[in-house]
């Protein structure tokens, strides 16, 4: 009995090694990939998620759309081609090299419990915004501590980077790719790589990357703050927030 206590031990351990290991390369994966496409798992595929990733579906990304209700989201997934596919949010997130989660705030302390095991060590862009009115008392703790640190505390273990959250789909769908100067997308993160990983996406989508700083510096464009809402070129953004 004790042998086979052993042997069970050390497969644990060796199996929480390849783990360990697999989610240290999984930034440096990506990064390998950046001239090649993406696997992206859209977590809420309605007006942003849609937009937004209908962009990276015509870009050339292979794109999963999820919803509580897969079946409503066959229209535009037909519409877009074969890149695109629907599905539920369990299976986006399998599917996903990257996560972009665009979801009423409210909804995401029980999408991170949810499914914690699954997006541990992913890149996920968060593009959700809190609304009082709509999503309650945690809109008083994004107000409180900030909005990038509350969504990596309940995202546990994911790879937060902020993008995507300041302006209406419209302004996105209809500045996609417009003739320089592009459109600034204010974007922060703790994680370095994770952060590039997300600029490179900011570009497929057709638009200007802004590092603001760490998920501490992304309530500077959260909703009410200065960065928010400025339909402005990269130059001028970085003037509008006195950065370098």
């Amino acid at each position: 009995m004790q042998s086979i206590g052993l042997v069970d031990r050390r497969a644990l351990l060796e199996a929480g090694g390849i783990l360990m290991l697999g989610a240290l390369l999984y930034p440096a994966r990506l990064l390998a990939q950046a001239n090649s496409p993406l696997r992206i798992g859209v977590i809420g595929s309605g007006n942003i998620g849609g937009t937004i990733g209908g962009l990276w579906v015509k870009s050339g990304h292979p794109v999963m759309f999820s919803s509580r209700h897969p079946d409503e989201l066959k229209d535009m997934v037909a519409k877009l081609g074969s890149r695109a596919q629907a599905g539920s949010v369990e299976q986006a997130i399998a599917f996903g090299d990257v996560l972009f989660i665009a979801v009423p705030y409210g909804a995401i302390p029980q999408i991170g419990k949810d499914y914690s095991v699954a997006i541990r060590g992913k890149v996920m862009l968060d593009a959700c915004n809190a609304v009082l009115a709509r999503d309650g008392a945690i809109a008083n703790e994004v107000e409180q501590n900030g909005i990038g640190v509350t969504s990596q505390k309940y995202l546990t273990g994911a790879r937060i980077v902020r993008a995507f959250n300041t302006m209406s789909y419209m302004t996105f769908a209809n500045e996609a790719h417009r003739p320089d100067p592009k459109l600034a997308i204010p974007i922060a993160g703790d994680d370095a790589q994770a952060v590039q990983v997300a600029a490179g996406l900011v570009r497929d989508a057709g638009f200007d990357p802004v590092v603001v700083g760490s998920l501490v510096e992304a309530r500077r464009f959260q909703r009410g703050q200065p960065g928010y809402g400025q339909q402005v070129s990269a130059t001028e953004l970085k003037k509008k927030l006195s950065l370098p």
